[in-house]
Order: C-alpha cells, then sequence, then structure tokens
C-alpha cells in the first residue's frame, strides 16, 4: 500500500491559484471603489454653505511588503504610510457630516470655527470664517 502520487501537492496547486484569484478579486474590487467615490466627488457640484467646524480628526494607513531576493538570507522590507485629514462640520440645521480634507485646511481652522464651507461630494475644499449677522 503506497501514497497516490502527488498527494498534498495536488491540494496545494487547486488551493493556491484560488486564494491568488480571491486576492485579484478584491484588489481590483477595491480600485474600482476608490474610483468610482473619485468621480463621484470630482462631478459633484461645489455647494457654499455656512457651518461650524465640530472636530477634527487624522487617521493614517500603513502598509508593509516584504520580498526574499534570491535566497531566504536576504529579503526586502518596504514600508509606507498615508495620513488623511477629515474636518467634521455642524450645520444650522444641526445636521452633521464628516469631509475628508483634500486643500490642506486641517492645520488652518480649529474647532469652534464658524464660517463659509465650500464642500463638494465627500470631500471640503475651502473654509472662509466669518461672522454672520442673525
Amino acid at each position: 500500500m503506497g501514497m497516490p502520487m502527488g498527494g498534498g501537492f495536488d491540494m496545494m496547486f487547486t488551493i493556491v491559484p484560488i486564494i491568488i484569484v480571491i486576492v485579484f478579486v478584491i484588489v481590483i474590487i477595491g480600485i474600482a471603489t476608490n474610483g468610482v467615490r473619485y468621480f463621484n466627488n470630482v462631478k459633484s457640484p461645489r455647494q457654499s454653505v455656512f457651518a461650524r467646524v465640530i472636530t477634527k480628526r487624522m487617521e493614517v494607513r500603513h502598509h508593509t511588503s516584504q520580498s526574499n531576493i534570491g535566497n531566504e538570507s536576504m529579503h526586502s522590507v518596504n514600508s509606507s504610510s498615508r495620513t488623511y485629514y477629515y474636518i467634521t462640520l455642524e450645520f444650522d440645521n444641526g445636521d452633521r457630516k464628516e469631509y475628508l480634507d483634500v486643500k490642506n485646511l486641517f492645520g488652518l481652522v480649529v474647532e469652534g470655527d464658524e464660517g463659509y464651507a465650500a464642500i463638494q461630494g465627500d470631500w471640503i475644499v475651502a473654509f472662509e470664517r466669518g461672522a454672520v449677522s442673525k
């Protein structure tokens, strides 16, 4: 009684391609989703609304990849990070919404600032402080 030829290798040649396809599909879906979101924001009309800055936050996303060069004793590690800045606005009707800062406004506004915010889709593209007489 011997072991059938191939054994575990047959399963590996079945599972590995499936995993590669799944990862590839996830990456493509992520790229497509981000592309659709970007073009929706670009096509959105720019609106100027009176608002108050409620809060600001930043999110740091890290990405690390490792690759072997030639043999196991030599490898390369690539690491990168990107910081995303968000500003939450409150409008006169009490609604609040968080916007991605695409124009580097994060350091120019402080919590409590009131003024006119130019928003475009999910982006805040300008903020002009100003007093409003009510």
